[in-house]
């Protein structure tokens, strides 16, 4: 699916990719209201790894990805935005929103991809890698979203290199 830019106001088109840089880290965030997953990468090798579970709210929320940002500097962000074939996903706009909020505090490119599903193939890959016992404990300590977040990071590299 193609991606989108962050803000309506940017003047590039739905099916170009923002300036992002050629090298550096990436981080991806795999937003929910509850809990966002958290993934890391990096662009010259096309790499990601889950990395954490943020499951503050309001400022809170922001102070830790704060400090995810100053630790990992990252040239880039991405961030997953549910759709669905019958029309807009009820998470849409807020992830949306989330995305145009990350740009402007942290003065970095940011990148939506389509995360439908994401946590259905994070939880499959788990599964298939490690059973169904560790998918379900996975899934109960919440890092099912970190993984999902990873599998946004993997979608937008290789939307990227297509």
């Amino acid at each position: 699916m193609p991606r989108s830019p962050a803000s309506p106001a940017d003047s590039r088109s739905a099916n170009s990719l923002p300036a992002f840089p050629l090298r550096g880290t990436v981080l991806a965030f795999d937003y929910g209201t509850r809990r966002i997953g958290v993934a890391v990468g990096d662009l010259e090798t096309r790499h990601a790894h889950p990395l954490v579970v943020i499951r503050s709210e309001g400022v809170a929320r922001f102070a830790e990805i704060g400090r995810l940002v100053e630790e990992w500097k990252p040239g880039a962000l991405v961030v997953g935005v549910p759709r669905r074939d019958d029309g807009a996903h009820p998470l849409a706009t807020r992830a949306q929103r989330f995305a145009r909020q990350m740009g402007s505090r942290f003065a970095l490119p940011v990148t939506c991809v389509d995360e439908s599903y994401s946590s259905v193939e994070a939880e499959a890959r788990l599964r298939a890698a490690a059973g169904a016992c560790h998918a379900v404990r996975a899934a109960r300590a919440k890092a099912l979203d970190a993984h999902a977040a990873q599998l946004l990071l993997e979608q937008y590299f290789a939307e990227a290199a297509a």
